[in-house]
């Protein structure tokens, strides 16, 4: 007797919040679609359950202008008709750091939760590939499950099923493991989330509808549970679908047709699952096709979104959040509002098609205003919390030096000690308008010889710019708001060693001081310092020696132009054509900077490139002629391309910084920055997710495409076990290993398209990004594997601005030299420290970037009650053991994600402890 097959039906819309019509016109959509739902299921109790393909922001959406609704979208959200999350938007998970993929999480399982029910599904239907550490990330949140689009075969373009030689999983259900160890039940969108869209309810139409549908379900399938998702991008709903659901079972009464939810078909197929399920390790970057349909060329497209989302997030994850931590932690406020309201609209640019820039024009548009917002809304945040923290300093060391001293404190929100140069701009005299303003006085108020000393009286080298006088103003909270002038100098120099997850405090002081005629120029194209030497060569290329094992790097940081008559998803050169690059130029070179502590060159290449495409791109595009068959090539007027580039080293560093400037004025074109290694290895690594993903430098032999592309977050490495080299960046997240011979590694600045692509014509004269662009990443040569880790420590704090406060002479709670949380560990990384909303606990989190086991050891200055090991939605999960040092001890396996949750200690707490010591009593 046959076994009984189900099908599973999931009515569903995939809701792109905003794509090929700006926001505003999809929200109108929205809430069409949203009141038939609610009038579908409140009319026909047949209707049994819908999913919120766009995750919680779609609730906030619809109620925007359909407020008195909220009442009835809770009803059947409780009453399990209406699934919502766990995410609060449907992300691009390679593009959003990784505490942006976690923050998304934490919010749309906090917003379902308010709502009455979370949907406990790992969904990523759309996903322009998927992260190595999602299925850790999902188990972490007690999600078992991940239903994905994209990344693996037996599917093909948009997942249409391909009948290949080689399959990565022979089901479309599969065991998906992270790096370390975690698995979840991976379920593949086989034929796409529209395999069941527009189910007939005439019978002589559903038979045929079924006879094409139940062998495909069947194809892949790896038990008699399928998956039959009704809907698609934008769908109408279904409304008759239960009628649909019962002709489907007359034409077929041995199989059972389910108005479903991923919550009930997840949990039924669970139970039927074979033994034999292929399990996947790591990323899912469709990597066994052609390379045609990765589409991750989007990490390439509107690079200048790419760079603002790194600013927003970064202010917010390593600076407010970190920042507020520490002031929370010393009576100061942790703005949780605020933070989410920062958070989520940022998160509104993560969409796979906002954040991917592949998107209309008036979509990323919108979303640079929404970066705007966020970054306010942060610097706000920070302002306080620093001063906050800094009027709890005891800056009275300083007092020796008189009272026009004139202290700050320097601010280390990254994971480790830290040297670097900073800036400051401090006020030496201010006049209050309340008080009267003399601005000749403030003007000839003498700044006489000054020095900059630390707490312990060390002299600094420093460069001091007198800047005249300034308006600006007090915002005091019971005040009205206070104007002033003041007297301003600005203030450069190298801040050393400080402490990770802390500050040290400097004044500039009135002294007499030592003058340092030392200088980091060699002569006049070549400078160094103890660790490397930069020489910058005729054609503007640089050569780099890592005096640490004499290794030297030649031709680093030559720039290639090619043409690009793909779109936004995908990199397409024309047919034949030969890149240009500036190798045979010549540069005009010049010092800009020499102090004792930096020295810069400014690198200029005055270039021409084709103005464009050929005009045959444009009748290509508008006759839909498909980009990997268009015959178009480059234009032959050209325009002229100049590039300035700024190279600095500092006295104390390893790396070596650089800045590229261009003004734009060609279309149709890709501009890259590349950096032989002379490498020999046959594999590279790279920041991902929670993750240093190692990856081939070769693709697979089924991959076609000429370009080989690849995600990344903050670096790229190439390393054998002697020699290395690390490119970092900020906001440049695509690079490719160029299969040249020389393992070339080469970051893409800027790609110039200028149309949306996929299913229409949707031109987007926007994304060829005309104008002036500014560029920044930073080469680190080192020691091969056993230097990589310093190098990859380096590249995550080139990520992170270091934050200064002005301050006055003063007593306070905190050492002028101070850290909140010392940590020790071979191979971890810090990734976040933030208070929990729930329990006003510190939570702490870092990753284990080795593929071995460790140890982290965390301490602190701070008076904590309890520490317990979290995960990431931050729920208490085993305790740990605080020592009489304030220390914990926590072993970390291999590529595992940890997070620590430190239970703050009240006044109360802390005077019950006090009067338990007296009494004799342990604690």
């Amino acid at each position: 007797m046959e076994a009984k097959k189900y099908i599973h039906i999931i009515s569903h819309t995939h809701w792109d919040r905003e794509w090929y019509l700006p926001f505003e016109k999809h929200h109108v959509l929205l809430t069409k679609l949203m009141d038939k739902l609610l009038e579908t299921m409140e009319s026909n109790p047949d209707f049994k359950s819908f999913h919120l393909d766009g995750q919680t922001i779609i609730l906030d959406d619809y109620l925007q202008i359909r407020p008195e609704m909220r009442e009835k979208l809770q009803k059947f959200v409780r009453e399990g008709r209406l699934h919502i999350g766990p995410w609060y938007i449907l992300q691009d998970e390679f593009l959003t750091s990784s505490e942006a993929n976690i923050r998304n999480l934490q919010y749309g399982m906090n917003d379902a939760s308010r709502w009455g029910g979370v949907s406990e599904v790992g969904y990523f239907p759309d996903s322009f590939g998927n992260i190595g550490q999602a299925p850790q990330i999902l188990s972490q949140a007690g999600i078992n499950n991940a239903v994905f689009g994209r990344g693996v075969r037996p599917t093909g373009f948009n997942n249409t099923v391909s009948d290949a030689d080689h399959y990565e999983s022979p089901y479309s259900e599969m065991l998906w493991r992270s790096p370390d160890g975690s698995s979840v039940l991976g379920i593949l969108f086989a034929n796409w989330y529209c395999n069941g869209n527009e189910v007939p309810t005439d019978e002589k139409e559903a038979q045929k509808y079924w006879k094409q549908h139940i062998p495909s379900l069947e194809k892949y399938a790896a038990t008699p549970h399928m998956l039959m998702m009704n809907g698609c991008d934008h769908q109408p709903i279904q409304s008759d679908l239960p009628k649909a659901i019962q002709v489907a079972e007359i034409l077929y009464p041995n199989i059972e047709f389910v108005h479903s939810n991923f919550n009930d078909y997840v949990g039924q197929l669970a139970e039927s699952l074979p033994k034999n399920l292929k399990i996947i390790d790591g990323e899912l970057r469709s990597q066994q096709t052609d390379g045609w349909g990765t589409l991750v060329n989007t990490a390439s497209a509107r690079v200048y979104i790419k760079q603002m989302n790194q600013h927003s997030q970064t202010l917010l994850e390593k600076v407010a959040e970190p920042l507020s931590a520490f002031a929370y932690l010393h009576g100061g406020n942790y703005h949780h509002h605020l933070m989410e309201y920062a958070w989520k609209t940022l998160m509104q640019n993560h969409p796979h098609d906002s954040i991917c820039g592949c998107s209309v024009d008036e979509v990323h548009r919108e979303m640079v205003t929404r970066f705007e917002k966020s970054n306010h809304v942060a610097e706000m945040i920070i302002d306080e919390s620093l001063e906050s923290i800094s009027k709890n300093i005891n800056t009275t060391s300083f007092n020796k030096w008189g009272e026009n001293a004139l202290p700050f404190t320097v601010y280390n929100t990254t994971g480790w000690d830290r040297t670097g140069v900073v800036s400051i701009t401090l006020d030496v005299r201010r006049n209050y308008f309340s008080s009267g303003v003399n601005k000749q006085e403030l003007k000839e108020f003498p700044l006489e010889e000054r020095t900059l000393v630390d707490e312990t009286g060390t002299e600094y080298n420093c460069k001091l710019v007198d800047l005249g006088i300034a308006f600006d103003y007090d915002l005091p909270e019971e005040k009205f708001r206070q104007p002033y002038m003041a007297r301003r100098v600005h203030l450069t120099f190298e801040a050393e060693n400080v402490p990770a997850l802390g500050f040290k405090t400097y004044a500039l002081v009135s002294s007499s001081k030592h003058t340092d005629n030392s200088s980091l120029i060699v002569n006049k194209n070549e400078m160094g310092n103890n660790y490397v030497n930069v020489k910058i060569n005729e054609n503007g290329s640089l050569t780099v020696t890592d005096k640490a094992n004499g290794r030297t790097f030649k031709e680093l940081c030559i720039y290639e132009d090619t043409g690009d008559i793909g779109n936004e998803y995908m990199y397409r050169q024309p047919n034949g054509e030969q890149a240009l690059t500036t190798k045979d130029l010549i540069a005009n070179v010049n010092i800009i900077e020499d102090t004792p502590f930096q020295a810069a060159y400014e690198i200029v290449h005055k270039w021409e490139i084709p103005i464009s495409a050929s005009k045959l791109l444009d009748k290509e595009q508008r006759e839909l002629v498909w980009f990997t068959g268009r015959k178009s090539t480059r234009a032959k007027e050209k325009v002229p391309f100049t590039i300035k580039t700024v190279v600095t080293l500092t006295k104390n560093s390893k790396g070596i910084s650089v800045k590229t400037s261009f003004n734009n004025q060609a279309r149709d074109h890709r501009l890259r920055a590349l950096f032989p290694t002379d490498i020999k290895t046959d594999e590279h690594h790279a920041d991902s997710i929670f993750e240093i993903a190692k990856r081939t430098n070769e693709p697979p032999q089924e991959w076609t495409n000429p370009d080989h592309s690849q995600h990344q977050q903050a670096f790229v490495d190439v390393r054998n076990d002697v020699e290395g080299l690390t490119v970092a960046n900020l906001g440049l997240n695509e690079y490719e290993i160029i299969r040249d011979g020389r393992n070339t590694i080469a970051v893409t600045l800027l790609r110039s398209v200028g149309e949306l692509g996929d299913w229409g014509y949707f031109p987007t004269p926007e994304a060829q990004c005309l104008g002036e662009h500014s560029v920044s990443f930073r080469i680190y040569p080192h020691k091969g594997k056993a230097g990589a880790t310093k190098a990859y420590q380096d590249a995550y704090q080139y990520q992170v601005p270091w934050s200064l406060k002005q301050t006055g002479l003063h007593d306070g709670e905190l050492a002028p030299l101070y850290s909140f949380v010392q940590w020790e560990s071979a191979n971890l990384a810090l990734s976040s420290m933030k208070v929990s909303e729930q329990t006003g606990d510190v939570m702490v989190r870092w990753f284990n970037m080795a593929d071995e086991n460790d140890t982290l050891i965390v301490k602190s200055s701070e008076t904590f009650n309890h520490a317990y090991k979290s995960n990431v939605i931050e729920g208490k999960e085993k305790s740990l053991h605080l020592d009489g040092n304030n220390a914990v001890q926590v072993p970390v396996r291999k590529h595992e994600i940890v997070t620590i949750g430190f239970e703050k200690m009240n006044p109360k707490k802390i005077v019950q402890k006090v009067y338990s010591l007296k009494q004799g009593t342990a604690f």
